[in-house]
Formats: structure tokens, C-alpha cells, sequence
């Protein structure tokens, strides 16, 4: 028996003249890989959001195109990859722009500094593109968990100094290369952030360890003011980013509140 054709009622026409900005799917849980520093795939679970821009005339979008460019790319999802996946959503979904938000965790090897331990600690991640019928736009978001120890605390107090788990968030977006942009690797992000705060915080350490961290911090002693400043002049001194923002929380711990500063900045054109 013959299958009867079935309406397609997203392609009907809307009368009501009005555009949509943004219509897709969101909060989908989707098995991706990205690639380490040495270019190894890395596997992991993202939370996706994906969009296009719905002109006036149509009554709605098809949800399911979505999935099907989704599925054709989730060999990998990366900066480089995402220019191609915002150009099928743009054919597949017949629109002239397209958004795409991928979240997820990213797993570093974190060596303890003395005993040499390894164990895995995790960052919080984002891509973020769009694409429009004039450029795509690609930005890259990491939250790095750092130690920071207060200067002022250090200096009127007779022995020791409070210090605190801060969150460093360096949301950067790559300078053009050809048709594509600058390669930035989660890893430099995760280097830049733990430099900018008074030590690295780690998964497991040992009793050498935690003698070591604990001096290291105490040598090295900054405000949450200290460390957007420090990561903002390593990014301004980096050649391959277009620009930024810096956030920097400290989760104070004799205080009943955080503490954060914010940077943005962008890369000397003249």
C-alpha cells in the first residue's frame, strides 16, 4: 500500500509579518569529541544549544534538521569544526543565520609538584559561533579553577594570610585566519588563567605537595583585582586573539560573599 504524503506544516505561510531571532533546540545532552593539545580526540558529554533565524513568512522550523547536521559532525566539535556545522544549519534549515552554543567539561592531567601524582581536573567549557550572510563569529569560553591568597591579609597579619578557591573565566575570541581563525587551544587558556592567580588548584596532592602549593601561594599573593589584570596582559600580548573578557570570582572564605572583577579588551589594530 502506497504511503500517503503527509503536510509539511512548518512550510506553511504565517500572515502575522513578524520575524523570529532565534528558534531551535537547547539543553541537549550529545556524546561530542574535541581534541586535546597534541591533537587527540577527546570524548565527552556537551550540552547543546542550536538556532536560526526565521523569517516572517515561514510558520515554523524543521526541529529535527538540528539533529541530523548534529549527528553528520559529532566526530569532532571544536573552533575549527564549527564554521562548517553553522554553514549546514544555515542549508539544512534554509536560514540566513545560525547560532550554536556547545557546553562541556574538559579534563586536564594535573601533575602534583612535588610527588609527581597525577589525577584529572576539570574545566568548564564553551563554543560559541554564529553565522550570518556577512562573517561567522566564534568565541571560546574556559572557567579555570585557581588559588588566590589576599596580599592584604598577608601583610597586617602576624603569621599567615587567608586565602581562597577563585574561578578565573577567560571568554576570548580568535583573530580571522584565511577562511578560517587563529587556532587557541583549551590548554593555553587553562595556562594563562592558572598564571594569573596565586597557584593551580589540583586534584591530588601529597603532604610535599600541599607544603609546596600552600608556600607558593603565600609567595605570590593577589587581589581578584591582580588577577584580571594579569590575565588580561597575556592575552592583549597574544597575537592570535581578537579580544576578550575576564571575570575572576574569590569564593572568600572569612567573608559572606564573593569577590569578582571584570576585564574586557581587544587587540591593537593601528
Amino acid at each position: 500500500m502506497p504511503h500517503k504524503t503527509l503536510p509539511d506544516i512548518q512550510a506553511t505561510p504565517d500572515t502575522r509579518g513578524i520575524a523570529i531571532d532565534q528558534v531551535g533546540v537547547s539543553d541537549l545532552r550529545y556524546p561530542i569529541q574535541v581534541t586535546d593539545h597534541l591533537g587527540n580526540p577527546f570524548p565527552t558529554v556537551a550540552k547543546i544549544s542550536m538556532s536560526v533565524h526565521l523569517p516572517h513568512q515561514f510558520k515554523g522550523t524543521h526541529m529535527s534538521r538540528f539533529l541530523e547536521v548534529l549527528s553528520k559532525h559529532e566526530g569532532e566539535v571544536t573552533s575549527r569544526t564549527l564554521p562548517n556545522i553553522l554553514r549546514d544549519l544555515k542549508t539544512q534549515l534554509h536560514a540566513e543565520e545560525a547560532h550554536i552554543e556547545v557546553a562541556f567539561t574538559y579534563f586536564v592531567t594535573k601533575m602534583a609538584p612535588v610527588s609527581g601524582a597525577a589525577a584529572k581536573v576539570g574545566c568548564d567549557c564553551v563554543f560559541m559561533g554564529t553565522s550570518n550572510g556577512t562573517h561567522d563569529d566564534l568565541v571560546l569560553r574556559v572557567t579555570v579553577p585557581v588559588t588566590t591568597l589576599c596580599p592584604c591579609s598577608k601583610e597586617i597579619s602576624d603569621y599567615g594570610a587567608h586565602n581562597q578557591r577563585g574561578h578565573v573565566t577567560l571568554e576570548v575570541r580568535p583573530k580571522k585566519k584565511g577562511n578560517g581563525c587563529e587556532l587557541i587551544l583549551i590548554e593555553d587558556l587553562i595556562e594563562i588563567a592558572e598564571k594569573s592567580g596565586s597557584a593551580p588548584v589540583y586534584a591530588l596532592l601529597k603532604r610535599t605537595d600541599e607544603r609546596h602549593v600552600t608556600m607558593q601561594a603565600y609567595d605570590n599573593p593577589v587581589f581578584v583585582e591582580d588577577v584580571v589584570r594579569n590575565a588580561a596582559a597575556l592575552l592583549l600580548a597574544d597575537k592570535r586573539v581578537a579580544s576578550f573578557t575576564v571575570k575572576a570570582v574569590n569564593q572568600e572564605s572569612i567573608h559572606d560573599h564573593n569577590a569578582f572583577a571584570v576585564i574586557s579588551g581587544k587587540a591593537d589594530v593601528a
